[in-house]
């Protein structure tokens, strides 16, 4: 039986001594991700335009910095390309700030499409997989994947108004669980 001594004469026990040490502070993190998470599941379109808001701001920063990178070597022959790809970005950005609802929408169908594309792939990779052990767990996770991306499909464009919160809410939510419970054994550790 492994005691929780045993992992700090391993090759992580510095790491996971000091973090032991400090293990209030993991705890308290896991309990400001659940806060969170509970916060973006009970208002969802809230958390919905939040998201969409910063992935609109992520995309104009990333426009600029696109540019600036391309003002910064004009003689280069790809230099238009770089402004081009630029204001793409930028403009891109800025259009989720004039219409999030629709930038909402369109990432919605875009999560749909890709969960019931990995789906498929996922039950095609398990069905080469089957001389292997648990080829049938990958097929039914593939089979989740795909039913969850129809389901977000067949419930479009309405699916878009809650779709990116709960999946926001339900990440942060299971993140601090994840921490929380970390924090707790580390705890024992200490």
């Amino acid at each position: 039986m492994t005691h929780p001594e045993d992992y700090l004469d391993s090759g992580l026990g510095a790491g996971v001594g000091a973090l032991a040490r400090r293990w209030q502070r993991v705890v308290a993190v896991g309990v400001v991700l659940v806060l969170c998470g509970l916060l973006a599941l009970s208002t969802v379109v809230a958390a919905t335009l939040a998201s969409v808001l910063f992935v609109g701001t992520l995309m104009m920063v990333a426009g600029v910095a696109e540019i600036i990178h391309a003002l910064g070597v004009r003689r280069w022959s790809r230099f238009f390309l770089w402004v081009a790809l630029g204001t793409l970005y930028t403009l891109a950005g800025f259009s989720v700030f004039v219409n999030p609802e629709l930038a909402a929408g369109v990432l919605t169908l875009l999560l749909g499409a890709g969960l019931v594309a990995a789906g498929i792939l996922r039950i095609v990779l398990a069905a080469e997989m089957r001389e292997g052990g648990a080829w049938g767990w990958v097929a039914v996770s593939g089979a989740i994947t795909a039913l969850l991306g129809v389901m977000i499909l067949f419930q479009w464009p309405q699916s878009s108004l809650y779709v990116l919160g709960l999946f926001l809410g339900f990440d942060l939510l299971f993140a601090g669980i994840g921490w929380l419970t970390m924090g707790l054994a580390l705890r024992r550790l200490a």
